[in-house]
C-alpha cells in the first residue's frame, strides 16, 4: 500500500544553481516526441546562455533525428544524487540545428563534446550535426540542504 512509501519535499533551486549545474553538465537524457510515442536518449551537452547544445551523429537511419524533426517541444533533464540528497534541471522548448554551425570548428566540437559514440554504424557514413534546444522554461528542483 502506498502508506508505507516513503517521500521527500524537493525545493525550488536558485538561478544561479540551475545555471551551474547546466554549465557543469557534461551530459544528460533528450527526450523527443512523435504524436504518442516517446523517446528518449542520454546525450552528451555543452551549455550557452539562452539554450543546449548537443552533437548527434546521422548514419542516414537514426531514429532519434526522425523524433528530433518531429518533436514540437523538446524535454531535457540533467541530475544528480548522492547520499540521498539529489537534484535536477528540466529544460523546455523548440529544438533544430544550430543556427551558425560554421562558428563551430572540429576542434571545438572535441573539446566540448569529447569522442562521438556510435554503436554499429560505419564511421565513413556518419555525419555529426550540432542541434541547439532553445530553452522556452528552465526548472531546478533540490532536496534541502543540497547544492
Amino acid at each position: 500500500t502506498m502508506e508505507h512509501i516513503e517521500y521527500v519535499y524537493t525545493v525550488g533551486m536558485p538561478e544561479s544553481d540551475v545555471e551551474r549545474h547546466l554549465r557543469e553538465a557534461e551530459s544528460g537524457v533528450l527526450s523527443l516526441a512523435d504524436g504518442s510515442r516517446a523517446y528518449a536518449v542520454p546525450v552528451h551537452c555543452h551549455y550557452q546562455a539562452g539554450g543546449v547544445l548537443f552533437r548527434l551523429s546521422d548514419d542516414d537511419d537514426s531514429e532519434k533525428l526522425a523524433f528530433l524533426d518531429a518533436t514540437t517541444e523538446a524535454c531535457f533533464v540533467v541530475y544528480g544524487a548522492t547520499n540521498g540528497e539529489s537534484w535536477s534541471v528540466v529544460v523546455r522548448g523548440s529544438i533544430g540545428p544550430v543556427e551558425d554551425p560554421e562558428r563551430y570548428d572540429a576542434a571545438a566540437i572535441n573539446e566540448r563534446f569529447g569522442p562521438v559514440r556510435i554503436f554499429d554504424e560505419d564511421v565513413g557514413d556518419t555525419a555529426i550535426e550540432l542541434f541547439e534546444l532553445r530553452a522556452a522554461s528552465v526548472t531546478g528542483r533540490k532536496t534541502p540542504r543540497f547544492g
